[in-house]
């Protein structure tokens, strides 16, 4: 196997990070293996047999350089002075065929010195989920990580239900930077190695920026698009702390997310979000928060602090104007307006006010706008139909507003029974579902699978979703 690494964050400090190799697996074998991402990015040659022992982290390919990195977060609000990669190992960077950098890590590698007494090891449900959401968000146009390929490791993970089959996902970003790993330096105090940092992100990923404040800034507006675009799926993150929240504006960490069936604005899938600090209608304001944690950790570096602090304020502050201009215009497109004016953001919110009121679809609601079958996902027609007058009169003159709507509202997500289905398949050895839906969710927009767009019944209704650690 070639996989033409360049690899720029090994050349760092050695504070930065821990250098160390995967640990070796019993019986790798390759479940999934992303040819087209491969491409992207230069790797050639290798069998299925060398591919499970590459990226099961038996078989160190030339140029690698792994290492697991360091940073710090806010957990639920509560900051940890030290997190780190507990058990994902760096392997290195490649240049895509775009000039774009990017990172090949393996996510279930085992221990690292950061793996706080855990066993650094994945089992297979969370992997295959995050292998099949990465790519699917990837589909829907979400910056997002992606998934290279999926290792079974012929080795059984305990965890608190007891033994379950080890995995590993490969996971390809534009970088594993996130605001904990600015967040680290800072509360150590150790300045230098944050403005290394600093400089490091600004060429990395905004080269046309200027400074720390500069970097604040350009982070907030990807974030903010970002956010905006989770809201206009129905997507809930599910666990919004600093450590997952990268610099590059790209959706990080698939742990306990889901995609909404029922609409509803307080909608909460991590088993562990037992406050709702990370509900869907919250993501605008965690988002926010993240960021004037990020402000925080940048003005240390700062000589001019007074004057720093006040124009991190101003960037943080303006963060919510820019969310809800993001906002409208996706929700905007998602009715079929092209040109949103700001008083459509009071025609959308009664739509989402009568969705939620029915506990009408997410997806299947908007996909279904302008067709008879709207109807079907409301039991106050009467609502509905006057509001859809009303909409109906706002769209008249639009360009092609039907265009516009399925060009955003899809027809297929990943929906949470679907994956819990799977997952439980390829436990039995059965991949065809996972197949199943990764074929699916390639063409998002398109309806190729009508069972696949099914809401679950209320027997399949998955209330929680878990971390898998």
């Amino acid at each position: 196997m070639r996989i033409p690494f360049d690899n720029s964050y090994a050349a760092l400090p050695d504070g930065f990070f821990t250098r160390l190799s995967p640990t070796p697996v019993k019986e790798p074998k390759l479940l999934a293996w992303n040819a087209d991402l491969a491409d992207m990015l230069g790797i050639e040659g290798a069998d299925a047999a060398e591919r499970a022992e590459v990226f099961g982290g038996n078989i160190l390919p030339d140029g690698a350089d792994p290492l697991a990195q360091l940073y710090a977060g806010h957990q639920f609000g509560n900051f940890n002075p030290q997190l780190g990669d507990g058990r994902a190992i760096l392997l290195g960077e490649v240049k895509d065929k775009d000039g774009t950098r990017r990172d090949i890590q393996l996510k279930g590698a085992g221990p690292t010195p950061y793996s706080r007494r855990g066993d650094g090891r994945a089992w297979l449900g969370p992997v295959l989920r995050e292998y099949l959401i990465s790519e699917a968000m990837h589909a829907l146009g979400v910056p997002t990580t992606r998934a290279l390929a999926a290792v079974a490791t012929g080795e059984a993970i305990l965890r608190e239900t007891g033994p379950l089959p080890g995995a590993i996902v490969t996971r390809v970003a534009a970088s594993h930077l996130r605001v904990g790993t600015f967040q680290v330096f800072a509360h150590r105090g150790e300045t230098e190695a944050l403005k290394t940092l600093t400089d490091y992100a600004i060429a990395r990923h905004y080269p046309k920026v200027d400074g720390p404040l500069g970097l604040l800034r350009a982070v907030c507006a990807a974030q903010a698009e970002l956010v905006a675009q989770w809201m206009s799926l129905g997507f809930i993150h599910g666990v919004m702390n600093t450590d997952n929240c990268s610099i590059s504006g790209e959706t990080i960490d698939y742990g306990p997310c889901a995609f909404m069936d029922a609409f509803h604005q307080g909608r909460v899938f991590s088993s562990i979000d037992r406050q709702g600090r990370y509900a869907y209608g919250n993501q605008p304001q965690i988002v926010v928060w993240n960021m004037a944690q990020l402000a925080t950790a940048l003005l240390q570096q700062m000589d001019d602090k007074e004057t720093a602090v006040d124009e991190a304020t101003e960037i943080v502050h303006d963060m919510p104007e820019l969310i809800e201009a993001a906002w409208l215009r996706r929700f905007a497109a998602k009715i079929g307006i092209s040109s949103p004016r700001p008083e459509d953001v009071d025609l959308i919110n009664e739509l989402l006010s009568l969705m939620q009121a029915d506990g009408a679809d997410f997806t299947n609601t908007f996909r279904s706008l302008g067709t008879e079958r709207a109807r079907d996902h409301f039991t106050n027609l009467e609502a509905f139909d006057a509001w859809a007058q009303n909409w109906r009169d706002r769209i008249e003159g639009e360009p092609d507003p039907h265009a516009v709507m399925h060009a955003v509202n899809p027809a297929v997500i990943p929906r949470n029974h679907r994956i819990e289905q799977m997952i439980e398949a390829a436990v039995e050895g059965d991949m065809a579902p996972f197949e199943r839906l990764l074929k699916a969710l390639a063409c998002p927009f398109v309806e190729t699978d009508a069972e696949l767009q099914r809401p679950p019944s209320e027997d399949e209704i998955i209330p929680a979703t878990f971390c898998g650690t």
